[in-house]
């Protein structure tokens, strides 16, 4: 654990859950492979794009709209359905088959193994302080067994603007009901939540369990309050 300025003990927490309190790339891996394979399966004409093609038309989609990247569910569904009428179907069909595809991938999404350290930690931190998280993914806490350590889970896009923007921050303050300084905001990225995190007067503790080297991160603008390598640690905090 390192301190990098004067700590408050805080008295509510906010908490990032992808890659935060869970492993998420290998889920990220596993739902993608289902898309592909549900469109093989139930949508042949598919084959002829690729894994890449739909990721390219992916990325064009948001720099036509940005604001699909603050709605994860929204950015696949505008994808899918795109990406189906460029291949002949009719917006309706297309429609119907989207939103299929997005409940075959929502099904695996959810199928996340949180680690029992996770569950200790939680489970003794809502014992002591007001928990609450905030996620820009789209995963269903409550489906994975840890929306019952939070009093609110805040969503990206149905919530309001991904981190780092304030829109997330500004509600978990108000529904705490305690200062920004008094509230520690827990999470693995460096810009959607240390720098979203302080930018809204919150502490930020920085979760770094890859042993990553602060200096070394290119897109670092501003330093934690607190580095911590265990979820455990948090314990110490509080």
């Amino acid at each position: 654990m390192q301190f990098y300025r004067s700590f408050r003990t805080p008295k509510a927490m906010t908490f990032d859950l992808d890659d935060t309190l869970y492993d998420n790339h290998p889920v990220i891996q596993r739902t993608e492979r289902a898309m592909h394979d549900w469109l093989a399966q139930s949508h042949p004409a598919s084959k002829t794009m690729s894994p890449g093609d739909w990721q390219r038309l992916k990325y064009r989609l948001a720099r036509e709209n940005p604001m699909l990247r603050h709605d994860v569910t929204e950015w696949r569904r505008v994808m899918l359905r795109t990406g189906l009428m460029a291949l002949g179907y009719t917006p309706d069909l297309a429609a119907e088959a989207t939103e299929e595809g997005l409940e075959r991938v929502l099904t695996v999404r959810n199928q996340v193994d949180v680690p029992a350290q996770t569950h200790e930690v939680m489970r003794e931190l809502a014992r002591r302080v007001p928990l609450l998280a905030i996620t820009n993914g789209n995963v269903d806490a409550d489906k994975i067994g840890l929306g019952q350590y939070f009093s609110r889970v805040l969503v990206a896009g149905r919530d309001g603007l991904s981190k780092p923007e304030p829109d997330l921050f500004a509600q978990a303050q108000a529904l705490l009901g305690v200062a920004p300084q008094d509230i520690l905001h827990v999470g693995d990225h460096l810009v959607s939540d240390v720098e979203g995190a302080r930018r809204s007067g919150f502490q930020a503790c920085w979760l770094n369990d890859q042993q990553r080297q602060l200096h070394q991160e290119a897109r670092v603008k501003g330093l934690p309050d607190v580095e911590i390598h265990t979820l455990s640690q948090l314990l110490q905090l509080v």
